[in-house]
């Protein structure tokens, strides 16, 4: 069996890095707790990203998503695609 050793690329990096998130509006997505905030960030390129975060860690990674990429997450959560198995 090989060893992939390809090297993981942050597509995303000069992005994140040009996103201005200090007044964005971070959503729990459960009222209490360490959970996952959201947030909607438009861009000077005239696209509206989606960002999230930990809120345990605010100053952290934040993954930033496409609208596209959000929207197949989205649907794959509604399909199932992320249930824990019975």
């Amino acid at each position: 069996m090989s060893k992939d050793s390809s090297a993981i690329v942050d597509d995303k990096a000069d992005l994140r890095g040009a996103l201005d998130l200090s007044d964005a509006e971070w959503h729990r997505v459960q009222p209490e707790g360490d959970t996952v905030e959201y947030t909607f960030v438009p861009h000077t390129d005239g696209v509206t990203y989606v960002a999230l975060r930990q809120s345990s860690d605010p100053g952290g990674v934040v993954l930033v998503f496409t609208p596209s990429e959000w929207d197949a997450f989205l649907a794959g959560v509604r399909d199932g695609e992320f249930d824990r198995p019975a």
